[in-house]
């Protein structure tokens, strides 16, 4: 695509979100794209995302760490093997540590928690650089924050098979439904 404001040709870069919640993604998806700086393609999951890399070579991608019963983390593995120097951000309802961690080993180059918007997003592409200003917790990491971060390891390890991170977690499957739907993962 050419810039028609008379300045130097631009092309649009080209992003990919993968994202399992249509609204969500098209929201996203239009939002991006009324910025007009981007061509925005979507799938709603790792299949769909190989299909669209056959064809395309997306310069960003925005990916959602839990789709469906798949781990976000495969896509950014996928994504990066594809291109190392494509620029991933990886948004989550359920943030952890170690999810973010493993995110950013796997290729992602940020790490967000929804909500965003595509200004967030739009600025965690560009922000490369740590922060050495960032504040230092000063406070320990409570008990149910504690449990959440394993609970979500346990999902992850499990490819989010509730059924199994229960078994693992030593706690009946109902019970862990209920602290997901609590925080909104279901």
């Amino acid at each position: 695509m050419s810039d028609t404001s008379g300045s130097e040709d631009i092309e649009d870069d080209l992003l990919l979100i993968v994202e399992d919640d249509a609204a969500f993604a098209r929201a996203l998806k239009r939002s991006f794209e009324r910025r007009g700086d981007y061509r925005v393609l979507h799938a709603s999951s790792i299949e769909e995302a190989k299909e669209i890399l056959k064809t395309e070579s997306p310069e960003r991608a925005v990916v959602d760490l839990k789709l469906g019963v798949q781990s976000g983390l495969n896509v950014v593995q996928l994504l990066h093997e594809h291109d190392p120097e494509m620029l991933i951000v990886v948004l989550t309802g359920f943030a952890s540590i170690v999810t973010a961690v493993e995110a950013i080993k796997l290729g992602a180059c940020n790490y967000l928690v929804k909500p965003s918007n595509t200004d967030d997003i739009d600025a965690a592409f560009t922000r490369n650089t740590g922060d050495v200003d960032a504040p230092v917790a000063g406070r320990p990491t409570s008990i149910k924050t504690l449990e959440w971060e394993r609970i979500h390891e346990v999902l992850t390890e499990t490819n989010f098979n509730v059924s199994e991170t229960a078994r693992r977690l030593g706690m009946h499957r109902r019970t862990l439904a209920r602290k997901l739907a609590k925080r909104g993962v279901s």
